[in-house]
């Protein structure tokens, strides 16, 4: 039958194909012709010199092996040199062609007829890969993201991380490269991008309801999005759903086209080797297989009798070369006879091959002697009766019933529905089953009895039929037989009976037969050529109604040929035999054709190497012109004719012995990479399933060997990898370990020869790939980027560990491969650092006048990237060499060595006693510190050694510059507030920055020492002070120690020793720096006291109030910026607290003094009877005021004291009514007011106060009695009434 793939479009090639295959000069032999496509662009005068053959010259058809006849040499000056390029360079292409398509042959009958392998189903599913044009097109899908041209609603840190993934991934020239490797898939880099926001998921806060997988998941959703872009979801999954289904199985045509591809066969050099090699027949390729093994058997028997053995690394494997051969083939004849029988054309279901133990090999010797019996041959057939319609029925009245019945001989009686004799048409089918080969069908006609007495219904007539499967298959008429009394004797019924062939049924038919053993008389038997098994079949003799046959003859052995007409024998016009050693069978056919079809039958089942050419073939072709025939035989010689026409004869009739099929599987297996590498799925390599099962195959039926299969799959991996192409490391250690295991000897497939060359190959590339590994780890940031593909840096890992063992068993020392790893991270830690270099521009500044500062940005722009490498490291390479976690930090500590060079340089230009490197420490530490195993290491300590003088330096500085603006400011100080300073100021927030501002300190100052700027109190100073009176100076002071302190401690210096040095010395400078504050204020205080006035007009001036709220800051930050930690509180600051508290006292001394002196002016004055200011408004607002810091007791005492001594003095006197009245609303208010200063009882009603109480009480009433209303209210009583009024 025709291809299924076969189509008028493609039949008219192939007619167009003959017509320019005529262009070409024949008759050139089929051997040398050109390739069917190509023209005879030269024809003309000189196309008798075209490289398809000798102009003139005749031949017949090709024979094996493809070998032509070479063109005869023209004469130099004829021919140009260019000339003979092109002739050459025509006869490789010629060459390579005919080679393509001999394994295009071998290939397809593996896909036809398969019996060792299957198409896998376990391997891991391949991934769409990554072109340069979709990485292109992800890149604007991303931007326009982040540009907010979707209608993707996101939020703040959802777009950081998408923003933070375009920068570092999708712009990363390492993923550009693994695009071009091929090895970058969708599902790398969604699976990248959600490693990439998994860190950030966690470090958000957690909010109630919204649990952060939720979270993650809506991000991944909206990645996706962005990923498909304005694509239809469903579209793209019914894509991926079909790739994928075509990824896991094949059919035998997506087979078929896939290797047409491979191999460069076009579609009709596919259809003419497809019908040629009969690839839709089974029964024909399993004798194709039979033949092939035994030549295979053969050629080991010629092997070990010329003694041409391989060159073998031992002598000894020559014995066990051949007994690896014939066991081979055993196991393949295992293999074909475990497959079913039945096994159908055109469905390809792969059974599962049945391989048992050592002993199950077969020996054909003892199946040969196992003869069959009849009852071994069993055939089962299917009969289809279907009973049209009667003629004839003219003696029945027209509404009389009929029916048919129907039965085949042994089996069940079926019944037809009833129908009136005026139309007796019915097409009912009856279905039955036989063993018989000849049945007997029986098909009845009846007619319903009217008698009341009949038993039975009248028969009319009956028709008995022996079908065969190659009767007709229509209806036709058929005679009926009547009875002689039946007035109708013309009775006709049309029927079809169909009978199926069963699948173990050969070919059956009409012979004349005559043998010595069997069939011993020249008679004519119905024969059925039965398949018992993959290798046994019989020619079986049947009579009519008999299951078993009647004779058999077992073919095991036999040869079947055309032969003449044999003298004596009549009947059969056209004979053939089959012969074996001292018997004969000839057979005889009434026809031609049907001989045809019997010898090739029988060429198939008895696996006979020689095939039978019938001696009228060609003139019966040419006679009927090249018309298609009607029967199969002339089909299929139809089609054999036309490939040789086409030369392709010499492919299909080649024996697969005399091939090297361990070159042609080499080639196969290349050019099937290629294809691979170059397909859809990001494939590292791995072969589709139905491409694994078509080199599985081939190796098998072919005999190619594994370690050779292995060894070439290496070979082309490596030369792919080292190419830039992307392989999984995985299928490299599956190949080298089986390898590896068959040349030390461990059979790892049952061979145990091993061969000169394939040792040689195998140490030629294990040299190959540990230097392909070794390349691999050094660039392992650009071979594996990202840690993609996942888990192939700690494979390529493990395999080189594998590569470097000098054998299968002792494992290598493990200090041999840390050597060899040591020495790739540290030529990765240059290759890295060169590239990062590169990036960053720093190389472009060499030989160029560049400015210190942009030299410093340089570096500090590097030192990010820096740790951005190492951070990447260990995000995504880390775990991969976590058995050399310390090579990874000698790796770290080289690469962070090269950019001390840098950096070192960086920092020499630098002018003296500028502090912007600081920030270069601070993101340098704050990473290293970080780092258990980098902290404190070689590099880190180089950069304390390099930074610890600066920031002493840096100290010093600030010291003298602190001190300085001390002396300055306070001699310049107005002692005004700091909040009348900055009433007018907005109020802004602190700003949040992650390093601390450093204050800039100018140096081209006399001396060389610092000066501070001048402090401008920001707004956020009381928020942060609980003070807003302070002064000036000592707000600058407090501000400047504390930002110093801070910078300090934010430098967070890791070496525990020098840290504390640096926190002792800044609190001992701040315990000096406030004790000088507190002095100079003390001083200041006391100058301001002695200016103010003495008399009654006297006001605490704002100034002294500042004064004191400069002694409460000082002790408030006294003990922040003087106390140290660690159980060493007030270790500096318990000596300024002394001195603060002694101050204070001094003050309130000194002010209360002041008080007293101003008290004694105006009692000096009422003694005068002077007019003047009342103290009390003046008193009240002291006692407020001066509450916090002044010693209130003390300062009653003093008063009650001095108006008692007042008193005391004019015991004799009786005092004017205005003096008394002064006294009383003094003394009175004086005692309020203390007692609301939470004076205690004690200390107010002292004897001091009760005597001048009594006193005026007593004065008030002289006066009342002699005044007369004089005192206008004013009393000692208790009462608030005259205060009221007062106020």
């Amino acid at each position: 039958m025709l291809d299924p793939s076969s189509s008028e479009e493609e039949s008219e090639e192939l007619v167009e194909e003959e017509s320019s295959s005529k262009e070409v000069l024949a008759p050139a032999p089929a051997g040398a012709r050109l390739s069917p496509s190509r023209t005879s662009e030269s024809a003309g005068p000189g196309a008798g010199l075209q490289p398809g053959g000798r102009a003139g010259g005749g031949g017949g058809g090709g024979g094996g092996g493809g070998g032509g006849v070479r063109p005869s040499s023209p004469s130099p000056s004829v021919v140009s040199e260019k000339e003979k390029e092109e002739l050459e360079r025509l006869q490789k292409e010629e060459e390579e062609r005919k080679r393509r398509l001999q394994l295009y042959v071998f290939v397809m009958r593996c896909i036809a007829y398969p019996f060792n392998a299957k198409q896998p189903t376990d391997m891991a599913r391949r991934q769409q890969k990554i072109s340069k044009q979709q990485l292109q097109i992800v890149k604007d899908r991303f931007q326009a993201f982040l540009n907010g041209e979707t209608q993707i609603v996101a939020d703040e840190a959802f777009i950081n991380a998408v923003q933070s993934y375009f920068e570092v991934f999708l712009k990363s020239d390492r993923v550009a490269r693994m695009v071009q490797s091929g090895g970058c898939s969708a599902n790398d880099s969604r699976e990248v991008f959600k490693k990439h926001i998994e860190k950030r998921v966690r470090s958000l806060p957690e909010i109630d309801g919204l649990s952060k997988e939720t979270v993650l998941s809506s991000w991944m959703a909206k990645f996706d999005a962005i990923y498909r872009g304005e694509e239809d979801p469903r579209k793209q999954q019914a894509r991926m759903t079909a790739s994928a289904a075509s990824e896991l199985i094949l059919s035998k045509e997506q087979l078929y086209e896939m290797f047409q591809n491979i191999l460069g066969i076009k579609k009709f050099e596919h259809q003419l080797l497809y019908n040629a090699c009969q690839l839709d027949n089974p029964d024909e390729q399993a004798a194709q297989i039979r033949r092939e093994l035994d030549g295979r058997l053969q050629m080991a028997d010629q092997i070990a009798k010329e003694r041409k053995f391989p060159k073998f690394v031992s002598k000894e494997m020559e014995n066990m070369f051949i007994e690896e051969l014939k066991s081979s083939v055993n196991l393949l004849m295992a293999n074909l006879e475990s497959m079913p029988v039945s096994k159908g054309g055109s469905e390809f279901k792969l059974q599962k091959l049945k391989r048992s133990h050592n002993t199950s090999i077969i020996d054909l010797g003892e199946e040969n002697e196992n003869q069959l019996s009849k009852s071994d041959v069993v055939l089962s057939f299917s009969l289809e009766v279907v009973i049209m319609e009667v003629q004839g029925l003219k003696s029945l009245a027209p509404n009389r019933i009929v029916y048919c019945t129907m039965e085949v001989e042994g089996g069940e009686k079926l019944q037809t529905d009833q129908a009136e004799a005026s139309k007796p048409t019915w097409g009912t089918q009856g279905d039955f089953n036989t063993t018989h080969a000849l049945p007997a069908v029986k098909v009845k006609l009846f007619t319903e009895s009217t008698g009341v007495l009949a038993l039975e219904d009248k028969e009319l007539g009956r028709v008995v039929l022996h079908p065969t499967p190659n009767s007709p298959k229509q209806s036709e008429w058929h005679k009926m037989t009547v009875s002689k009394n039946c007035p109708d004797q013309d009775l006709k019924i049309k029927l079809a009976v169909r009978m199926d062939k069963p699948q173990n049924m050969k070919h059956s038919g009409y012979l004349w037969a005559i043998g010595k053993n069997v069939w011993k008389r020249w008679k004519k038997r119905f024969f059925v050529l039965v398949q018992v098994s993959q290798y046994t079949f019989a020619m079986c003799s049947y009579r009519e109604k008999k299951a078993e046959p009647q004779e058999l003859l077992q073919l095991d052995g036999y040869t079947v040929d055309y032969t003449d007409p044999q003298p004596g024998l009549e009947g059969g016009r056209t004979f053939f035999n089959a012969v074996k050693e001292g018997d004969t069978v000839i057979f005889a056919s009434d026809d031609e054709q049907d001989r045809i079809l019997w010898v090739q039958a029988m060429y198939r089942a008895t696996g006979q190497s020689h095939k039978p050419v019938p001696p009228t073939q060609v003139q019966k072709l040419n006679a009927k012109g090249g018309n298609v025939p009607q029967l199969d035989a002339p089909i299929s010689q139809f089609y054999a004719d036309r490939a040789q026409k086409h030369g392709m004869d010499e492919f299909i009739s080649s024996n697969p012995c005399n091939f090297d099929h361990a070159s042609l599987f080499e080639m196969v297996q290349r050019l099937t990479l290629d294809h691979r590498l170059n397909d859809s799925y990001s494939c590292l390599g791995w072969f589709s399933p139905g491409q694994v099962f078509v080199l599985d195959e081939y190796c098998a039926r072919n005999g190619v060997r594994g370690c050779h299969r292995h060894l070439c799959y290496l070979k082309d991996l490596l030369e792919r990898a080292e190419n830039g192409a992307m392989i999984d490391p995985t299928l490299l250690h599956y190949s080298f370990a089986f390898c590896a295991s068959h040349v030390h000897g461990n059979r790892p497939d049952g061979i145990g020869t091993v061969t000169v060359e394939e040792k040689e190959r195998f140490e030629e590339i294990k040299e190959r790939l540990r230097l392909l590994l070794e390349n691999q780890i050094t660039h392992f940031r650009y071979c594996f980027p990202f840690g993609r593909p996942e888990g192939a840096l700690k494979a390529t890992l493990s395999l080189l560990e594998r590569v470097l063992m000098k054998d299968i068993v002792t494992p290598v020392p493990q200090e041999e491969v840390k050597t060899v790893i040591r020495k790739c991270l540290e030529q990765a830690a240059l290759v890295n650092y060169t590239r990062l270099s590169e990036y960053a521009k720093i190389e472009e500044n060499v030989g160029r006048l560049v400015t210190p500062a942009k030299k410093l940005e340089d570096t500090i722009r590097l030192a990010e990237l820096v740790i951005e490498v190492l951070q990447q490291n260990e995000e995504h390479h880390a775990e991969a060499f976590a058995w050399w976690s310390d090579l990874m930090v000698e790796h770290a500590e080289t690469f962070l060595s090269l950019f001390a060079v840098d950096m070192d340089a960086a920092l020499e230009v630098q002018p003296p006693d500028t502090w912007d490197s600081f920030p270069l420490f601070q993101l340098l530490n704050d990473f290293l510190r970080a780092d258990y195993n980098l902290c404190n290491g070689k590099f880190h300590k180089h950069l304390q050694d390099l930074f610890a003088p600066l920031v002493v330096r840096y100290v010093d500085l600030m010291e003298s510059s602190i001190a300085q603006s001390i002396h300055r400011g306070f001699e310049r100080e107005s002692w005004e507030p700091v909040k009348s300073l900055t009433s007018n100021l907005p109020n802004v927030n602190l700003p949040n920055v992650n390093l601390p501002k450093v204050p800039n300190l100018p140096v081209n100052i006399p001396l060389g020492i610092p000066q501070m700027p001048s402090f401008s109190a920001p707004s956020w100073m009381a928020a942060i002070y609980d003070s807003d009176n302070g002064s000036g100076t000592s707000e600058d002071l407090f501000w400047k120690l504390d930002a110093l302190q801070t910078f300090i401690r934010d430098l967070h210096w890791p070496e525990e020793e020098f840290g504390k040095h640096l926190e002792q010395r800044l609190k001992l400078m701040a315990s000096d720096m406030i004790e000088s504050c507190v002095k100079r204020t003390r001083i200041a205080f006391e100058v301001k006291l002695q200016k103010t006035s003495r008399s009654t007009d006297f006001r605490v001036p704002q100034s002294i109030c500042t004064m004191f709220n400069v002694m409460v800051d000082a002790k408030a930050q006294s003990t922040k910026l003087c106390s140290m930690e660690m159980g060493q509180e007030h270790q500096y600051h318990s000596k300024i607290d002394e001195l603060i508290e002694e101050t204070v006292k001094e003050m309130i001394t000194l002010l209360v003094a002041k008080f007293v002196t101003i008290l004694e002016g105006v009692l000096a004055k009422l003694s005068r009877y002077d007019e003047g200011t009342l103290f009390s408004s003046f008193l009240s607002f002291t006692v407020k005021a001066a509450s916090k810091y002044v010693d209130v007791p003390q300062w009653y005492t003093s008063s009650m004291n001095v108006i008692c001594t007042w008193l005391t003095d004019r015991m004799d006197l009786q005092l004017h009514i205005y003096q008394l009245k002064t006294l009383i609303r003094m003394v009175k208010k004086t005692y309020r007011d203390f007692r609301l200063q939470g004076v205690l009882d004690s200390t107010l009603n002292s004897k001091t106060y009760d005597t001048v109480r009594n006193r005026l009480t007593v004065e008030e009433a002289t006066a009342s009695v002699s005044e007369g209303g004089g005192l206008q209210g004013i009393t000692m009583k208790d009462s608030d009434e005259e205060d009221e009024e007062d106020d």
